[in-house]
């Protein structure tokens, strides 16, 4: 006898099946998420030494509104990364 969990994961498949990859688009998925994450990393880096400089000059508003910047930039960067992984999972 089948759990109820059993269930419920066999009439979500049959909803929507699970797609498999190819190991060309899993390696386009990779590669994708790597150059995300080194331009997250690359923001990162570059927007913390100024909010460090407006910190020592004491210019919290500044702070704030770098704060709020690099939350955007990475906000932006992860939805490009994962429109591109949309991409490859749909063949295109």
């Amino acid at each position: 006898m089948k759990s109820a969990y059993e269930l419920a994961m066999e009439r979500l498949e049959k909803q929507s099946p699970t797609a498999t990859l190819t190991e060309d688009q899993k390696a386009e998925i990779a590669g994708i998420e790597s150059a995300s994450k080194a331009k997250i990393a690359e923001k990162e880096v570059f927007l913390q030494d100024q909010i460090a400089k407006a910190q020592a000059a004491e210019k919290w508003e500044e702070v704030a509104e770098i704060e709020q910047q690099l939350a955007r930039e990475i906000r932006r960067i992860n939805e490009d990364g994962e429109t591109k992984k949309e991409k490859v999972r749909a063949g295109g």
